[in-house]
């Protein structure tokens, strides 16, 4: 059986879909996961992880629906999404890419100083830890940060701060997150050049 012409690249779109609504599937079960065994307590993300499991789902759907019924117009606005997306997201995984430490350090700590102080002493206790850095910048927060302090490790010899573990976790996650997003934004390129 030789494949060639539009058979082939059918084919392939299909399976591409198929493994995106899998994905777009398991984004909103982990996000439904996470929430009832308290993983993630904050409703935006969740909101957030979900509403991309629900976009991804409905533009796979649309693409497998145009591939089985060669269908012109509905594949061309699939490329056209793609496209959109392939550009969103190549401009984020290389911004995650390109973070280097001390911009992590900025956006931690903005972050940290808009939280509320459950949240903090939750995040304390998650990551066992006190404060956010003990530094010369940052050392009246830190004192503030620290007497509130809930964690195990604080009644230990050694406790370290929430920015260095949350540095550590951060860049893992960027380097990571930003080579999946690579990838998968040049399979979304691929998809809307055989669309």
């Amino acid at each position: 059986m030789v494949c060639g012409g539009f058979t082939c690249s059918k084919n392939a779109l299909i399976a591409l879909n198929v493994v995106y609504i899998l994905v777009g599937l398991l984004l909103i079960g982990v996000a439904g996961w996470g929430k009832s065994y308290g993983i993630v307590s904050s409703i935006n993300v969740i909101g957030g992880v979900i509403a991309v499991g629900v976009f991804l789902l409905l533009i796979a759907v649309v693409g497998l629906v145009g591939a089985v019924n060669h269908h012109q117009v509905m594949l061309f606005f699939y490329m056209v999404i793609l496209f959109l997306v392939f550009i969103i997201q190549f401009g984020v995984s290389c911004s995650c890419l390109a973070l280097n430490r001390r911009q992590q350090e900025c956006l931690l700590k903005l972050t940290w100083t808009r939280m509320s102080n459950a949240t903090r002493q939750d995040l304390e206790n998650q990551l066992n830890c006190c404060g956010f850095m003990n530094d010369t910048e940052n050392s009246d927060i830190y004192v503030i940060n620290y007497n509130m302090c809930l964690a195990s490790c604080r009644f230990a010899l050694h406790c370290e701060t929430c920015g260095d573990v949350m540095l550590t976790h951060a860049g893992e996650a960027l380097r990571i997150l930003g080579g999946v997003g690579l990838f998968f934004s040049f399979t979304e390129y691929s998809r809307t050049l055989m669309g």
